[in-house]
């Protein structure tokens, strides 16, 4: 009688497999896409992977609160007090959603943990989840590409397939290190939030 192949044993690699993008219109009118288009080998082994969000310029609109890091000296417990208040960015809400469909959700920011429970009922308020929720830390002044990047790679066992930020230095950053990056463009650009983020490392 002919013997029974042995089973293969799985080997996860860092290759990654193409699943086929399906298109919807979110609030903005807007297509879009269901994520990821690029589906990392780890997920397919233990798992539905995660996506991971930046929140600042990704689902909020800060601008209404930026002038107050315009001036000198800059008010950063005014910054942060009107967190509350952001308007919603309907791309990447939208987005947002669209990955919660089929992956569980991170939210990765350079926010200071002081604005947690405001940032969890904002998220909350839009339907988005606020389960997992990483935010920096009391008196961590690391720059964003540093301070994420090392939440990344802390992360990277559960199969990140998706990383969405609106820092260009942030995603230069997750990109050299192998990670699915998007660049969050939907919000125009600041130099007070991009000093805040890459230089002061307070947001």
């Amino acid at each position: 009688m002919r013997r029974p192949q042995a089973v293969e044993k799985l080997h996860v690699c860092n290759s990654l497999v193409r699943a086929a993008p399906v298109e919807r219109r979110g609030r903005s009118g807007r297509p879009v896409p269901r994520w990821p288009q690029q589906r990392s080998a780890v997920s397919t082994v233990i798992g539905v992977g995660i996506a991971v969000f930046d929140i600042d310029g990704v689902v909020a609109d800060v601008r209404h609160r930026l002038h107050h890091l315009e001036r000198k000296p800059k008010d950063w417990s005014a910054f942060f007090a009107a967190a509350g208040d952001d308007p919603g960015l309907d791309e990447g809400i939208d987005r947002a959603l669209a990955a919660v469909a089929e992956h569980d959700i991170v939210w990765l920011t350079g926010r200071p943990s002081s604005l947690r429970a405001v940032t969890q009922s904002w998220l909350a308020d839009r339907g988005l989840p606020a389960t997992e929720l990483i935010m920096r830390g009391h008196r961590d002044f690391r720059p964003a590409p540093v301070l994420k990047l090392a939440e990344l790679n802390k992360l990277r066992s559960r199969g990140v397939e998706l990383f969405v930020d609106d820092d260009v230095r942030v995603i230069a950053a997750a990109e050299g290190a192998g990670f699915p990056a998007l660049l969050a463009d939907w919000m125009t650009s600041s130099p007070a939030l991009s000093e805040a983020q890459d230089k002061a490392g307070r947001t």
